[in-house]
């Protein structure tokens, strides 16, 4: 996980696009300047970006399930729950699945867990655009090939 770059997911560990699901790992970093103001002596991982873990991964499984034609965009989250705190050095398992699909946009329903625990949830929806140019699409092929995205779901004409 990097947090000044966004890219909250290390790695894909299950994409099953039969039955719409993903589950993703992430490791929280043990050291991060988000830390040093949330908070001085007690860093916790904030909500929003545990948020935003559930929404990239949500992402990676509509990606996947579009077979990179289009992309999504976050445009609401409903019904987040933090349940307790995540810390540095937690390792995250995120699952998403598609609970919609259509009339451009989407619905995932997401989960994070710490050792089986769940710690937050939230149901996500997306817009869903074209890609605005080459380089979005090539930039998030070369991310896909980063946290281990099946090479067959990648290549394309």
């Amino acid at each position: 996980m990097d947090l000044a770059y966004f890219h909250l997911i290390d790695r894909i560990t299950d994409l099953n696009i039969g039955e719409k699901t993903i589950a993703v790992e992430a490791q929280v970093p043990q050291q991060n300047t988000i830390f040093e103001g949330h908070f001085p002596g007690y860093p916790l991982m904030p909500g929003v970006l545990l948020i935003e873990s559930m929404a990239q991964a949500s992402g990676w499984l509509l990606i996947a399930s579009m077979k990179f034609e289009r992309m999504p965009f976050l445009a609401a989250v409903k019904e987040a729950k933090m349940r307790t705190f995540v810390t540095p050095g937690e390792l995250l398992s995120i699952e998403a699945s598609i609970v919609h699909e259509g009339s451009g946009y989407a619905i995932t329903q997401a989960n994070v867990r710490v050792g089986g625990k769940r710690r937050c949830n939230a149901t996500i929806t997306f817009g869903i655009a074209p890609f605005p140019n080459a380089d979005m699409r090539g930039h998030m092929e070369a991310m896909a090939r980063r946290i281990g995205f099946p090479q067959q779901m990648i290549a394309h004409d």
